[in-house]
């Protein structure tokens, strides 16, 4: 029950990240270099400048990819109003002294705003003046990363998913064959599975993303080209024992074609055991992902990764910033762990022997 809660509040943050997250900036990839490395908890004031943006985004572009910043953020030590004009001091650095005094009209803010939105409404002071608070802290670009964390379980739910759609489309597929047609169809391909099989998975990885290039659409290919040969050898296994029984045998009787017998007789029988296995190759692709961002053979920047984040700050565990590279090694042991006790509870639960 634990692992199936977290995998489904992940998948709830995947699809709706960019409502959910206080940066719904594409990638979540705000920086501010005046409030970097800040520790979790922090919270700072900020003067919201507007800005002209001419990128207008449809509603399902701002879910799917976010939403650009209208305004230019300057985070604040202080700022008090006198009249129509505010009064600021520019905040720096826990270390550092504040910045110099500085004023803005309210009045220009007002036109300002008005002209971007495009409207004549009537603003205040505290439009322009806002509290942010950063519940796990900033990296070393000013950039939320309790933002970053979220859309990052996009990028690994996504990886897992489409590499085991592949898995199990080449490995469902040959693994039947093997199993229904035996004979030299059965030797060629067990021969392939078995080359496959020899080889160190994250080194195949690597040789496959090297040869395809450095990207997201990459990272989907090369792990589901890698994880195709368990299931096919459990399909093959259930297909030498299943192709003999009785249904299978009056399938034939009737006349049925190999694909018929293949795909709504025996295919669906074995179902329970492929899920099992897809299950386990779920947290197998996360940690994969994982390992070619560190690499930095996967989701390239700004998209962020949960590899990427550990590769970027890992330096940062021996100073007092650990946090940076501490939560998304977090999150990806919280995923796997998930997914590996969703394997496990389906495997006792289509496991018919042991009831």
């Amino acid at each position: 029950m634990f692992g199936l809660t977290v995998i489904c509040l992940s998948i709830f943050v995947a699809v709706f990240c960019y409502v959910l997250v206080p940066d719904n900036s594409p990638d979540s990839n705000s920086m501010n270099l005046q409030v970097s490395l800040q520790p979790p908890g922090t919270a700072i004031s900020f003067l919201k400048i507007p800005r002209q943006n001419d990128q207008e985004k449809s509603l399902l572009s701002k879910w799917m990819g976010g939403n650009p910043s209208t305004h230019n953020l300057i985070p604040l030590y202080d700022w008090k109003m006198q009249r129509d004009s505010l009064f600021y001091r520019e905040y720096a650095g826990d270390y550092a002294s504040p910045g110099e005094p500085g004023v803005v009209s309210l009045a220009n803010l007002k036109e300002e705003e008005n002209a971007s939105a495009n409207t004549n409404k009537t603003t205040s002071a505290d439009q322009f003046i806002s509290k942010k608070t950063f519940y796990l802290g900033t990296d070393r670009f000013g950039r939320d990363l309790l933002s970053r964390l979220m859309v990052a379980t996009r990028v690994s739910l996504s990886v897992g998913l489409i590499a085991v759609v592949i898995s199990l489309f080449i490995g469902i597929g040959l693994g039947s064959l093997a199993g229904f047609y035996r004979g030299w169809v059965d030797k060629i391909i067990l021969w392939f599975i078995n080359v496959i099989w020899s080889i160190p998975t994250l080194l195949l990885v690597v040789a496959i993303t090297m040869a395809l290039g450095k990207g997201f659409i990459q990272v989907f290919i090369a792990v589901g080209l890698t994880m195709w040969v368990e299931v096919a050898r459990l399909v093959r296994g259930q297909f030498f024992s299943l192709r003999e029984q009785q249904y299978v045998e009056a399938g034939r009787a009737l006349g049925f074609n190999d694909s018929r017998i293949i795909l709504r007789h025996i295919l669906p029988n074995i179902i329970g055991p492929v899920i099992v296995i897809a299950a386990s190759n779920f947290a197998s692709a996360i940690l994969l992902e994982a390992g070619l961002s560190f690499l930095g053979m996967g989701a390239q920047p700004p998209t962020p990764s949960w590899g990427m984040m550990i590769k970027e700050n890992y330096s940062y565990i021996v100073v007092d910033a650990a946090w940076l590279a501490i939560f998304p090694g977090v999150a990806i042991a919280l995923m796997v762990l998930s997914f590996t006790l969703l394997g496990n509870g389906l495997r006792d639960a289509f496991d018919t022997r042991s009831t």
